[in-house]
C-alpha cells in the first residue's frame, strides 16, 4: 500500500475530465462540464503564486468568459494559496463535503449478501443499464443512441488498455448500482457510485465496491482511493476497512 503523502498527493491531483469537457490549467484547474451533466465549472488543485483573491477572481473571469454562471470550487489541505475563507467572505455556499479514503488492495474480503450479483461491464446493454441508473442518481440527461455508443467506445478501449473499468450490479437481473474505477500509478481510482434509491441498504453498493477492487487487484493495483460522501457512502466505506485520510469540501457561487 502506498504511504500516506503519497495517498494525500495522489488525492490533490484527482480531476474528472468529462467527454467533451473544456478545461485550463493556469493558476487552477477549471473544468467546464458539458451540458448532460449539469454545464457549469468545477475549479480545484490550486497552486498558484496569487493571494486567495486573485484566484478566485481569476476563476470567475474565466467562467464568466466560458459563458457559464455556475462555479464549483472544491478545496482541500494541499491549495496554495487556501481559498476558503475568501469564498465565503464573497458568500459562497458550501455545496458538499467527501471524505479521502484509501486501503490496501486487495485487503480482507467485502462481504455482499446473496442474490446481488456484480460484474464488469462490456457490452452495450450493460451501458443501457449504467445510463438507467446514472440519469436518476446523477439528475442527468440520458444518452441517445450515438452517445450509448460513444460511451461503450470509451469503456471498450479503457478496459483493453488496462486503465479503467466500470462495474454493475444487479438484484433479481435487475442493474441496480454502478461504479467506475481508474488506474493511475497503482491507485485505483474509485468515482462515479451510484445506487437506485429503492435499492440502497441492501448490499449493491458494496457488490459494486468488491467487483471493483477485484479489478484492481487483478491489474496489480495495491492502493484503492475514494472520495466517499459524508452522507451516504463514507459510512459504508469505513465499515469496508477503508482509513480517512482528510476532507474536500465544495462551494458554490454564482457569477
Amino acid at each position: 500500500m502506498h504511504s500516506e503523502s503519497e495517498i494525500l498527493r495522489a488525492s490533490a491531483s484527482w480531476v474528472w475530465f468529462p467527454r467533451d469537457s473544456e478545461t485550463e490549467g493556469e493558476h487552477l484547474q477549471l473544468v467546464r462540464y458539458p451540458a448532460r451533466f449539469g454545464g457549469g465549472v468545477r475549479a480545484s488543485v490550486i497552486d498558484s503564486s496569487l493571494d486567495a483573491a486573485g484566484v478566485v477572481d481569476h476563476a470567475i473571469a474565466r467562467t464568466r468568459e466560458w459563458g457559464e454562471r455556475k462555479l464549483v470550487f472544491w478545496v482541500g489541505a494541499a491549495d496554495s494559496p487556501h481559498v476558503e475563507d475568501e469564498l465565503r467572505r464573497r458568500g459562497a455556499g458550501h455545496d458538499d463535503t467527501v471524505t479521502v479514503f484509501a486501503r490496501a488492495i486487495p485487503g480482507d474480503p467485502i462481504p455482499v449478501p446473496e442474490g446481488i450479483a456484480a460484474e464488469t461491464v462490456r457490452t452495450l446493454e450493460q451501458v443501457r443499464d449504467v445510463d438507467a441508473i446514472s440519469v436518476p442518481v446523477w439528475a442527468q440527461q440520458p444518452l441517445d443512441e450515438d452517445g450509448l455508443m460513444e460511451q461503450l467506445d470509451e469503456v471498450t478501449a479503457d478496459a483493453a488498455s488496462g486503465t479503467g473499468f466500470r462495474a454493475l450490479a444487479r438484484v433479481g437481473g435487475q442493474a441496480v448500482s454502478t461504479g467506475g474505477c481508474t488506474l493511475v500509478d497503482g491507485f485505483l481510482r474509485l468515482w462515479g457510485a451510484a445506487t437506485l434509491p429503492e435499492f440502497r441498504g441492501r448490499g449493491a453498493y458494496r457488490a459494486v465496491l468488491a467487483e471493483r477492487l477485484r479489478i484492481g487487484d487483478e491489474h496489480g493495483a495495491t492502493t484503492a482511493l475514494v472520495k466517499g460522501r459524508v452522507e451516504t457512502s463514507a459510512p459504508i466505506l469505513a465499515r469496508c476497512g477503508f482509513a480517512a485520510y482528510g476532507e474536500d469540501r465544495s462551494y458554490v457561487l454564482e457569477v
